[in-house]
């Protein structure tokens, strides 16, 4: 990477410096190494659009590897997920890993660790190793199995192996010194027992590593030049290194640890814990519930892939924690919908609009461009007819002179079609507008050429014809919490901040070129949003998550227009 090609976040400085003090550029190997224990969600997105970023950026190996040292809370589910979202995102892996792989190297390992009296067996309760374990400013205490003999340990791991004790009864430490000023790397834990079924080794193990023991050690034996990770493992440094002192061969690439802050997300929660809480309580409909912060929930929604790398590329790399808004997200999204969506016409809130100088029982197709932003135009067909839905706000018995759109005795565009002008209005009994009745100019239908249809009015309106509209349910969401950061008092429970409003289910109708569109097709609804097909819709039944809403577009495609 030419540092001349763009300012160089300290993560490529740290890079930069390395192969400056001689690291082949051939020996750069990163890892994104996801816990199988949820789904993916916008803080895990930075960390994908980091280590991917950076094999792009120094054309060198990303190995995608599964921390799946704890199968009580794992699932091939989530396995899945994960490497849908990482594909979804437009990422490739070099190497599918899983710490699982090394689960033999690893015990191998702890028994040379036993054998030359850097790790025993301890026997106490969780309790117990609590108390003794001391505080920041207080020095622990030895363990009373600390000085146990070779032969004891050796007799006892194995048969915690063998699985001839319940959970609890036995654990293996690291035996480093148990008044260190870093409390890790007091006698730290290497192996639990857990008598769980794996999703990959089955019933083989019946210990597992812990995450400290084991994700050095993989770093090490996939060949991980850098291991970036997020700030609070930096005090877990000295612990990585110390396991690498252990067995770091001087003839290979030693991995180096790294860490870089979380970019959370307001108006949300990026906890897998609190994630899955939310699921497993129905808050939300599932983990890729459009509402969610998960990457499958932000695809659901109709984020595109694009967007959300140029999100992790826009709020960069850190040192120190922050809460980015939302809304920065939103942008990014709206950005890039906005080069590649079709502009299609759809009604909300409809009130019936009646053309009385319009033929009975005829129709038009006009023709209608898909999108003002191609390099080269497309166009479809609408069909247009007597009878039309119209958004209810778009109309106004009586408004001042900055409502701009349908009012009696003024006229405005309907988009694609006709000048129309205000006549009349109908009525029910309890004063609500059902039909509006108005009047076109025969000649001044949109690109027809004539002096009319180049007449300038106020406003341009979308429209439905009610004879060709199509039904669609439309999931309007807002944001899931009230609060811009829901996790931030640990004194109340972040499920209090869930907007009770967060969605609203309505029908309403879109033109018939839409009856064709498949999960996942996006869409810009005209003056109303970003849209896209949910993976509920079907032929009989459309269905439509809202994916942003709109700025100041309408303006632009007027201007074109």
């Amino acid at each position: 990477m030419s540092t001349e090609e763009k300012s160089l976040n300290f993560i490529e400085q740290i890079i930069e410096k390395d192969l400056e003090n001689g690291l082949a550029n051939n020996k750069l190997r990163f890892r994104f190494p996801p816990e199988p224990n949820g789904y993916l969600h916008v803080g895990h997105a930075s960390a994908i659009c980091l280590n991917f970023g950076l094999g792009i950026d120094y054309q060198a190996p990303v190995n995608l590897r599964f921390d799946d040292t704890n199968p009580a809370k794992e699932e091939q589910e989530y396995v899945d997920a994960i490497k849908r979202d990482i594909e979804w995102l437009g990422y490739s892996w070099a190497n599918e890993c899983y710490a699982s792989d090394y689960f033999q190297q690893l015990y191998d390992w702890a028994v040379e660790f036993v054998k030359k009296g850097k790790a025993y067996v301890d026997s106490q309760s969780s309790e117990e190793m609590a108390k003794q374990k001391g505080t920041p400013t207080q020095v622990g205490t030895n363990s009373p199995y600390r000085n146990r003999s070779v032969e004891e340990n050796l007799d006892l791991l194995e048969r915690m192996k063998n699985g001839e004790f319940p959970n609890g009864t036995h654990i293996l430490r690291a035996k480093i010194d148990m008044e260190h000023t870093n409390m890790l790397m007091r006698d730290p834990i290497m192996y639990r027992i857990l008598h769980s079924h794996h999703h990959r080794t089955g019933d083989k193990w019946c210990i597992y590593p812990m995450y400290d023991w084991a994700h050095g050690e993989s770093d090490y034996l996939e060949q991980i030049s850098h291991s970036f990770c997020t700030l609070e493992f930096l005090p877990h440094r000295e612990l990585y290194d110390w396991f690498l002192d252990q067995v770091y061969d001087d003839t290979k690439v030693r991995p180096k640890q790294r860490e870089f802050a979380r970019r959370n997300l307001s108006h949300t929660v990026v906890s897998k814990r609190k994630l899955l809480q939310l699921v497993e309580e129905k808050h939300v409909t599932g983990w890729d519930d459009p509402r969610m912060s998960t990457i499958s929930g932000m695809r659901r929604r109709g984020y595109p892939p694009m967007a959300i790398r140029n999100f992790a590329n826009t709020i960069g790399i850190a040192k120190r924690t922050n809460l980015i808004d939302v809304s920065l997200l939103e942008f990014c999204v709206r950005e890039e919908l906005n080069k590649t969506t079709h502009r299609v016409m759809a009604v909300l809130s409809p009130v019936k609009l009646v053309i009385t100088n319009y033929p009975d029982g005829n129709e038009e197709w006009l023709e209608a461009e898909n999108n003002p932003e191609e390099e080269v135009m497309t166009y479809r067909k609408v069909p247009f007819s007597k009878e039309l839905y119209i958004e209810r706000e778009d109309f106004q018995e009586e408004a001042n002179k900055k409502f701009f759109r349908l009012t009696l005795g003024t006229e405005v565009r309907l988009k694609n079609a006709y000048i129309i002008k205000g006549e009349s209005v109908i009525k029910d009994a309890d004063g609500n507008i059902t039909e509006i009745h108005c009047t076109y100019d025969t000649d001044s239908r949109s690109g027809s050429g004539t002096e009319a249809s180049q007449r300038k009015v106020k406003g341009t309106i979308h429209w439905v014809s009610i004879a060709h509209a199509v039904p669609a349910e439309v999931r309007i969401y807002d944001r899931l919490f009230s609060h811009e950061n829901p996790d931030g008092n640990k004194e109340i429970d972040f499920k209090e901040f869930i907007n009770p409003n967060s969605l609203e289910v309505i029908t309403g109708y879109v033109e018939p070129s839409l009856q064709s569109a498949k999960n996942l097709d996006q869409f810009q609804f005209q003056r109303l949003g970003y849209f896209c097909v949910d993976k509920d819709s079907s032929a009989q039944k459309l269905v439509f998550n809202k994916t942003v809403g709109l700025r100041d577009t309408w303006a632009k495609v007027e201007a074109k227009e």
